[in-house]
């Protein structure tokens, strides 16, 4: 059900993206996707459905449809999220719930549009910088009550920027000490090196957690997505308007 093979848009010069997800048990209950809303519209949806094994990864397929066939460029993320809110809300007889963060990369202009369903804060790192969490006040969890209402953010991204997002099962990897991985181990694996394409920086974190972790456990799934927008989309003039 998750996007696996890599380069994902071989054709596309505008972006890099990769994703990988290691699930604690045979059936996992993260996602990740990404897709092209339209020609210049690039959206990518990270997210975590509680509890695990089949019951969360049925209920994981119906939040990751939901959420694609109702994103559109031109309807406001916050708006999206409260429709698929009450949807999933129909449909949750096992009292489950989902985090999700959804954004959608203008190609051309380097927007970014974001909403945050309790989900964890991305980092971005800024072309020549360092990963730095971006701090967005999350909103309700996803499925967890109807009438939730959710607020869409925005920034704006130059070439060479990279946003990285993942599951707590990242920062909550626990040692044989009980010992979480934690925001300051995330943040100082990403910045080791700032000039890691996104498929060897996902192998690199992926080993940091497992060095860190050893023999203990793993009791949540590990997802990780990293975006990296490489240069400004070309259109012709006559286009600009029609695809905006």
């Amino acid at each position: 059900m998750l996007p696996c093979i890599f380069p994902a848009f071989p054709d596309r010069k505008e972006f890099d993206i990769c994703a990988t997800m290691d699930p604690a048990k045979e059936v996992g209950g993260d996602f990740y996707d990404f897709f092209m809303v339209d020609s210049r519209h690039l959206a990518i949806v990270m997210a975590d459905v509680s509890g695990k094994g089949v019951p969360a990864a049925l209920f994981m397929v119906i939040g990751k449809t939901l959420i694609k066939d109702h994103t559109d460029n031109a309807e406001d993320l916050g708006r999206v999220f409260s429709k698929v809110n009450d949807m999933l809300c129909e449909s949750n007889s096992e009292g489950l719930f989902i985090t999700a963060f959804e954004g959608v990369l203008d190609l051309v202009s380097g927007q970014f549009d974001f909403v945050n369903a309790g989900h964890e804060m991305p980092f971005i790192c800024r072309a020549g910088e360092e990963y730095k969490p971006y701090k967005i006040r999350p909103g309700f969890v996803l499925a967890g009550m109807e009438g939730m209402r959710y607020r869409a953010g925005s920034v704006a991204l130059s070439p060479g920027d990279r946003i990285f997002q993942y599951t707590d099962g990242v920062t909550e990897a626990t040692n044989a000490d009980n010992e979480l991985y934690g925001m300051e181990r995330l943040e100082n694996a990403l910045n080791a090196d700032v000039s890691r394409i996104p498929a060897q920086l996902l192998i690199d974190i992926k080993a940091d957690i497992d060095k860190f972790v050893g023999t203990a456990p793993q009791f949540d799934d590990i997802t990780m997505l990293c975006l990296e927008y490489k240069c400004r989309m070309e259109v012709e003039d006559n286009d600009a308007g029609a695809d905006s």
